[in-house]
């Protein structure tokens, strides 16, 4: 299918049938279901345990998939993860960068797997070195770096590719209030412009403010699903974090 075919696609951007993944006797996904629309910012959460890294590694073509489907506009993320790869990004927690190379040039090295052409891996830096907008220090090496100034690089590496769908695990783990903001106003700018943003985080606060919608998994399962307010409301709570606790429970 070439992205042309998956622009044809039933309107979302993703969806999530009956997902079920096993490892041996121990089921980690127990059909779970779920679509998002183009540009929305999708939260995945829940206890540690539950499934959401599962899930986000099967959705990046990762982990294979025991049963059920994903289609990512129109593709068959089972069926054919190379075309999948192709308009996804994916960040997982633990994501590093080379530490031996500069700012600049880890994310040359990495625009030069997605081109050939050398004047469109200039533009791919130069839209990451933007991403990051860690001025001078681009020219540092990443070993250098704060935690706060390598996540921005490696959010820069996941957006700067312009991807379709951007997938990204507890985007601002361990940050501080200013980085985790600066990230979070980075990737809310990415979704105005068309990105469809599933990401997966244990910060609440950061939930609530980041996603049109929210999909809470607990034990491999989806318990409950909706906007922020429309849970607020349905479980008479002041936050996402009552609500998560409440169900949860």
């Amino acid at each position: 299918m070439t992205n042309s075919d998956a622009k044809r696609s039933d309107g979302l951007a993703l969806e999530v049938s009956n997902l079920v993944k096993k490892y041996g006797e121990f089921t980690a996904l127990k059909g779970i279901s779920f679509g998002m629309k183009e540009g929305e910012v999708f939260g995945l959460i829940g206890p540690n345990g539950a499934g959401k890294t599962t899930a986000l590694r099967i959705i990046s073509t990762i982990l294979r998939i025991t049963s059920g489907s994903v289609r990512m506009f129109g593709i068959d993320v089972g069926r054919e993860p190379h075309e999948a790869r192709k308009i996804l990004s994916y960040l997982p927690e633990d994501a590093g960068a080379y530490k031996n190379l500069t700012g600049n040039e880890y994310l040359e090295f990495i625009a030069r797997f997605f081109s050939d052409d050398t004047e469109d891996v200039r533009k791919i830096t130069s839209k990451g070195v933007a991403i990051a907008s860690l001025g001078d220090r681009m020219n540092d090496k990443v070993d250098t770096y704060s935690k706060g100034m390598a996540r921005r690089l490696l959010v820069a590496r996941a957006l700067m590719i312009e991807p379709r769908v951007a997938i990204l695990d507890e985007l601002t783990s361990g940050l501080d209030v200013m980085n985790a903001q600066e990230i979070r106003r980075i990737v809310k700018d990415t979704s105005k412009r068309g990105t469809t943003v599933l990401l997966s985080s244990h910060n609440m606060l950061e939930v609530e403010l980041m996603c049109d919608r929210i999909a809470l998994i607990n034990d491999g399962l989806i318990v409950e699903m909706g906007t922020p307010m429309e849970l607020k409301e349905r479980h008479n709570a002041g936050n996402v974090e009552e609500v998560f606790t409440r169900v949860i429970r």
